[in-house]
């Protein structure tokens, strides 16, 4: 047996996309089209719809309304490529969506035609959120709904606040960086903060106070990672 982990074929590289401030541009108006939507404005990208007004299913006609996208209202046109740095297409025209999808492949830009696994440069998959914990459960392209029910069975193992716990982590983490900013610092400040995600419960985690963490910051110096309770003394 090699040593070595065995090549598992046929997978993706699964990856957290920051699209912050990118520009996503999304093809079409209804329950799919939504869905794509909400996703790219939880990444915080910058989201324009190119759809006519009669094709926007209530909730996008919502974002439009609250100017949290902006809105082209005719059907799509290759100078709406422009300027892309994403395109996310969901029309109920297979010929029209194949011809976007070549455009886009014309131009390098990364896209997904809804519901054609053969013309997406990504898929979508079933997440969990937790603030800002995400799972996400992809099945290839190959059972969504599958992935859903994954996705959920995963969720309900979770303890609760887990995210909460994460949200603390990350505050602490900034303190660090702020205590100990020297770049040739970082294996000692990950390992350190290692020892303190191992040695504190996700319970402990959440209860972590700016004094607490405050406190926590006074032994990193000597390498030592207290417990919750000497932190509480």
């Amino acid at each position: 047996m090699s040593k070595f982990p065995e090549v598992q074929g046929g997978g993706s590289l699964i990856l957290a996309w920051q699209i912050r401030d990118k520009h996503v541009l999304v093809v079409g108006g209804g329950e799919v089209a939504a869905g794509r939507i909400l996703h790219a404005l939880n990444a915080d990208a910058r989201v324009t719809v190119v759809c006519p007004a009669a094709g926007l299913n209530e909730e996008v006609a919502f974002r439009v309304s609250e100017k949290q996208v902006s809105h082209v209202d005719r059907n799509f046109q290759p100078c709406d490529l422009d300027d892309a740095d994403m395109v996310l297409c969901a029309i109920d025209d297979p010929e029209a969506s194949t011809q976007v999808w070549k455009l886009c492949k014309e131009r390098r830009i990364a896209a997904n035609i809804a519901d054609v696994p053969s013309e997406c440069d990504f898929y979508f998959g079933s997440v969990h959120r937790d603030g800002p914990l995400q799972v996400m459960v992809s099945t290839n392209g190959n059972g969504p709904k599958l992935a859903s029910i994954v996705r959920k069975k995963i969720a309900e193992t979770l303890p609760r606040n887990t995210g909460a716990a994460i949200e603390n982590v990350g505050k602490l983490r900034k303190k660090l960086r702020e205590v100990a900013p020297n770049p040739d610092q970082g294996p000692k400040r990950m390992k350190w903060m290692s020892g303190v995600c191992e040695q504190w419960s996700l319970e402990q985690l959440v209860e972590m106070s700016e004094r607490d963490m405050d406190r926590v910051l006074t032994y990193y110096e000597s390498g030592k990672v207290p417990t919750f309770q000497e932190v509480q003394k």
